[in-house]
């Protein structure tokens, strides 16, 4: 895969992102992505974009000050 951004080589990483979400923070782990060899870029497929939205949509049913959840544990 290219960096969208700079054009170089991206290769197949896991990530973590920490999500303010007003109430509370949430940190979900171990996230499957795309990383930038040149500039360090992170991109997502549609599919594990998807999964991150339903994660934070049950977190905030679930939530209190902080969260962290594993990726593939979770959804």
């Amino acid at each position: 895969m290219k960096c969208m951004r700079c054009g170089k080589t991206a290769y197949k990483s896991v990530t973590s992102e920490a999500i303010e979400l007003g109430f509370g923070l949430l940190v979900i782990r171990n996230i499957p992505c795309y990383k930038c060899e040149e500039c360090d870029e992170i991109f997502y497929t549609g599919d594990v974009v998807q999964r991150i939205e339903k994660i934070i949509d049950e977190a905030k049913q679930l939530m209190q000050e902080i969260r962290v959840i594993n990726f593939e544990g979770a959804a």
